[in-house]
């Protein structure tokens, strides 16, 4: 129940997730990549290609050249003997008078057709791009990136591992805090109903000891001082009481269950918490091989040894082909037209990085720096797990020993009890003695649960330093 509702166990997962979906965006920077653009541009002036005097001069090319023929033509007239032409043209049969006022009318419809012609020139050289529409289809494939996308897939492939060990270690964080709230419950279960015999025995015993006033053969001081114990006693059953309603609401939230769940655990009604005991063994290299810590700062290092990777491709050339397809409105593949149209293109794109002012040089260091300090961490981790599993294998055999020697002081104080209630009932021990070694046998019942709590907790705590917690 933990591992499926702990709110760290699901952020774990969708760490992972995360990591992926980047592990997969970075593969994608080996193949090609298609864009489109589009774009529309509204100015308030055209492209004009002629100037305002050259519009003006194509304008009115025929005028000008109307003007021009008819000057030459009057220079040439009073060049030529006129009347002598006049009778010459007369033999002909053709007017003289005539023959100029026809001349004069071509040459004034030459040079109106003249000017339309140039108008059309000038509007055939108009560009009209106050409104201009402009697309284009890029292909870019990547050739060469001096390693960079090579370095960059790899740092997602060590962030994906990172992250899954990452998982791992919450995994049995988790795992952990559910061991240790399981049995801190059964623990103080089990010394809530040593508490409560131990309250029992008390009153038992105040019981006794105020008939044996009554009968004068103890003394009002006697009770007293078992009342006192008898106090004593309920206030210890009010603590475990209040600890154990205390502990039940952490594993339930842990559980992801309502704090105020009503659990009973299988360990809980049992007569002795059930103890395997185990011979620990010392295997550092195990631990150094399994556990996920371990494996996430290695993953740091590799993080940071592809990135001095990546820094260093800012000093190196990067190729890549290019191709598309461009349209445009006007266009001027053919003139200026107003209409669409376009060309396809494939290219080359070669950049060399010349002079940076040593930027990449320093960021190349900075990272270097950082990978610096992740090996001295992974080696200062592994002295720290080595020194772990060395203490927990130690931990365990300690409490294996505890718990013989709690268990022999079991049976003594459980005689001594019995041989003092014997004692007081023949009337040859005082109530203090009873009192004595009602105290010693709580003692050791709860030292005897301690151990086997101990127990258990060290051996969960070996399996956690040696990465075997599943």
């Amino acid at each position: 129940m933990a591992l499926r509702n702990n709110k760290q166990m699901r952020i774990a997962k969708v760490q992972q997730e995360l990591t992926a979906n980047l592990r997969k965006s970075a593969r994608t920077k080996y193949l090609p990549h298609v864009n489109a653009v589009g774009s529309y541009v509204h100015t308030s002036k055209e492209i004009s290609i002629l100037s305002d005097h050259q519009k003006g001069a194509l304008s009115g090319l025929g005028t000008n050249f109307a003007t021009g023929l008819q000057q030459r033509l009057g220079e040439f007239s009073t060049q030529l003997p006129m009347e002598g032409l006049g009778r010459l043209l007369g033999s002909l049969g053709i007017d003289m008078s005539t023959l100029q006022q026809a001349l004069n009318q071509n040459i004034g419809e030459i040079g109106a057709g003249l000017n339309g012609v140039g108008q059309r020139v000038v509007d055939a050289f108009r560009t009209d791009t106050r409104n201009i529409w402009a697309g284009s289809v890029v292909l870019t494939q990547p050739v060469f990136m001096g390693g960079a996308i090579v370095a960059m897939n790899k740092m997602a492939d060590a962030a994906e591992d990172m992250m899954a060990n990452s998982a791992v270690a919450k995994q049995q964080a988790t795992i952990y805090g559910v061991d240790r709230a399981y049995w801190q419950v059964v623990s103080l279960t089990h010394k809530k109903k040593l508490a409560e015999g131990y309250r029992d025995l008390v009153k038992k015993l105040d019981g006794d000891v105020n008939k044996m006033i009554k009968e004068g053969v103890a003394t009002r001081s006697d009770g007293l001082s078992v009342a006192v114990k008898v106090n004593e006693a309920e206030m210890a059953v009010t603590k475990v009481n209040d600890g154990l309603v205390l502990s039940k609401m952490l594993l339930c939230q842990i559980c992801g269950l309502p704090v105020d769940e009503k659990i009973i655990l299988a360990d809980e009604n049992a007569d002795n918490i059930s103890v395997i005991e185990s011979k620990p063994v010392l295997d550092v290299e195990q631990a150094l091989n399994n556990r996920p810590e371990l494996k996430m700062l290695q993953s740091t290092v590799d993080l940071t040894r592809h990135a001095t990777r990546l820094m260093k491709a800012g000093n190196l050339p990067k190729v890549l082909l290019t191709g598309g397809y461009s349209i445009s409105n006007p266009n001027l593949f053919n003139s200026f037209e107003k209409k669409f149209s376009g060309v396809w293109n494939i290219g080359v794109l070669v950049h060399v990085p010349i002079w940076n002012w040593g930027d990449v040089m320093y960021k190349v260091r900075a990272a270097k720096g950082a990978n610096a300090i992740a090996r001295l961490e992974l080696d200062e981790a592994r002295e720290k797990i080595e020194l772990q599993v060395n203490q927990n294998t130690f931990r365990v055999e300690e409490a294996n020993k505890k718990l013989a020697i709690a268990r022999t002081n079991i049976a003594r104080a459980e005689e001594n009890l019995r041989t003092a209630d014997l004692g007081f009932q023949e009337g040859v021990i005082t109530p203090a003695t009873v009192m004595e070694a009602q105290t010693a046998w709580l003692q050791a019942q709860s030292q005897k649960i301690d151990a086997e709590i101990d127990v258990k907790l060290s051996q969960v705590d070996l399996k956690k330093s040696l990465g075997t917690l599943e």
